[in-house]
């Protein structure tokens, strides 16, 4: 697997992975009453995105791993 397909690999993986986890631990502002003015209900409280990138970042690095040693096995036969 040459380096830009590694990298195309990862974004894609990276973004796949991000979007998974992004709702995962989210509480709504409704939830404990803490809205503020101006800002919707249902809006995170505390997203926690740079801990979220981190681990979509890990899972990525993980899937672009697997993909390159299983692909190169798949096209050689």
């Amino acid at each position: 697997m040459s380096w830009f397909s590694a990298g195309v690999v990862y974004t894609i993986a990276f973004w796949v992975c991000f979007f998974i986890v992004l709702p995962i631990g989210v509480q709504g502002q409704w939830e404990d009453g803490s809205t503020v003015e101006g800002t919707e209900e249902g809006a995170p409280k505390e997203p926690m995105l740079k801990k979220k990138a981190i681990w979509a970042g890990l899972a990525a690095a993980v899937i672009t791993a697997i993909a390159a040693v299983v692909v190169p096995r798949l096209l050689a036969n």
